[in-house]
């Protein structure tokens, strides 16, 4: 059991290393901006973050009781 432990740990790290071994080589390493807005090839498609069009809808055509 403990042995199984030791070597699943070893792995674990040994991946965390591998995963960030940008981050932590470079000066100024940093993660990658996985957001949808900041991403060129998708906003070249005509898409954006559903939270923005959300908002430019609402900005558009605001709710009113009128219309329930």
């Amino acid at each position: 059991m403990f042995h199984t432990l030791v070597i699943t740990l070893l792995i674990v790290a040994i991946s965390v290393l591998l995963l960030g071994i940008k981050i932590i080589v470079l000066k100024d390493g940093k993660f990658p901006n996985g957001h949808v807005g900041s991403n060129k090839a998708l906003r070249d498609k005509g898409i954006s973050c559903v939270q923005s069009q959300d908002k430019e809808a609402r900005e558009k055509q605001p709710l009113s009781l009128k219309d329930m």
